[in-house]
């Protein structure tokens, strides 16, 4: 990341309570998704979760995006 986007991040997460919990959940969810990259094999229910939690931290990844180019105007 650059650091003029860095600086923006940063004045974002001080500032703006949406991109502070995207931010968040969007660690979490990562944490969460290497878990389930370390076991060997999962079950059904935790394939469907993997894809839930994918398709979570994407659609965050997405939103935070349009706030910063939102903020960069």
């Amino acid at each position: 990341m650059e650091e003029k986007d860095q600086a923006l991040s940063q004045r974002l997460w001080d500032s703006n309570a949406r991109f502070r919990m995207l931010y968040e959940e969007h660690r979490l969810l990562e944490r969460d998704l290497e878990i389930l990259a370390d076991k060997p094999h999962l079950t059904p229910g935790e394939e469907v979760d993997r894809k839930k939690m994918q398709k979570l931290k994407l659609a965050g990844r997405d939103e935070m995006e349009r706030i910063l180019n939102a903020h960069r105007q």
